[in-house]
């Protein structure tokens, strides 16, 4: 495993990322009919590590909690702490009524220090806001994030999913306010997905700021043939929103993939990773794996190269997409559990 900077920083990560949402099983996760146990999701987590992986990513709201206690028990036992990148989140209420939610000074202290006692660990490497919230001034949330940083509980922090406008503006007031910055953007981005492109990865070029997509596969439609289904394709709603709508016109692309995997003589997704590292600045897309081979399959294609006439070939169908994955304003919180 070759490793790369995360951003304008010193730290090493993996150019692929481990991302945890589909470990945990808790009670009424969305997830559920196909998220994994204790026991599964530990296989995966071992066996990114034999293969090099250093980067994890969770989020608070992951079945509930369940997720960073299943990846702070697999990487408490079975990797040094020092070697390892651990990425959570924070924004999503974790319960109802007031204060259950969001970016306040109030919930960022609140939720910092449950997410470190389920991981089992004294300190987070990345410490991502999960979504935008409207209704904290961003001077708060920004100051709340400095802090924790200065505690000694956060080491870098990165942000998610919103306007590249919103992103400049934490930045400013980040600079502004001789507080800490953010490193890195995880942002929804992949061959069926682009409109990233327009704003968001320009200021991310500018400000060297870290890109680590999530749904780099689009929740598995750039890896099968649109004929194929799976379980997740079956059930998870959050994916039907994000890409049932646009699927006709998805569809060249999907079959673009499918000729340049042919050429290559490899998997489908192998390309559709390989695109994606050829995107500055993109770091480490985030892949979600169910099962060992979608993890291995993710490594292999760390070795694809693609000719600058292929990427275009698989650009070329692309038509705009409406605006998914971010909260538009006056867009709701997420449910909580309780």
């Amino acid at each position: 495993m070759e490793y790369v900077k995360l951003g304008n920083t010193g730290v090493d990560v993996s150019p692929i990322c481990l991302g945890c949402m589909s470990f945990g099983t808790a009670e009424g996760w969305v997830h559920n009919p196909w998220a994994l146990d204790e026991e599964a999701s530990r296989t995966i987590i071992k066996r990114a590590l034999d293969m090099g992986i250093n980067f994890f990513d969770t989020a608070n709201a992951y079945a509930y909690g369940n997720s960073e206690e299943i990846l702070g028990r697999a990487l408490n036992e079975l990797a040094n702490r020092d070697k390892v990148v651990i990425a959570t989140k924070v924004f999503v209420p974790m319960s109802k009524g007031p204060n259950g939610g969001g970016l306040s000074r109030k919930h960022i202290m609140s939720q910092i220090d449950q997410s470190l006692k389920r991981l089992g660990m004294d300190y987070i490497d990345l410490y991502i806001i999960h979504r935008w919230d409207y209704n904290t001034p961003i001077e708060e949330t920004m100051e709340a994030l400095h802090d924790i940083i200065k505690a000694g509980k956060v080491r870098y922090i990165g942000a998610s999913a919103m306007y590249a406008w919103q992103f400049q503006r934490a930045l400013y007031v980040a600079e502004k306010n001789g507080w800490t910055r953010f490193v890195s953007m995880q942002n929804h981005y992949n061959l069926i997905y682009r409109e990233e492109e327009r704003e968001m990865l320009p200021l991310c070029v500018e400000e060297k700021i870290a890109v680590t997509p999530y749904s780099p596969l689009a929740s598995g439609r750039l890896a099968r043939a649109a004929s194929e289904t799976s379980k997740r394709l079956e059930t998870d709603p959050i994916a039907k929103q994000k890409y049932d709508a646009t699927a006709d016109s998805d569809k060249m692309v999907i079959e673009r993939v499918a000729e340049v995997a042919e050429k290559h003589g490899v998997p489908r997704a192998h390309i559709s990773l390989a695109w994606l590292l050829h995107k500055a600045p993109v770091v480490a897309p985030v892949i979600g794996a169910t099962k060992i081979p979608h993890l291995e399959s993710a490594v292999e294609s760390l070795s694809v190269q693609l000719t600058p006439e292929e990427v275009a070939y698989l650009e070329e169908p692309y038509v705009p997409h409406p605006i998914v994955g971010l909260i538009p304003y006056g867009g709701q919180l997420l449910s909580a559990r309780k």
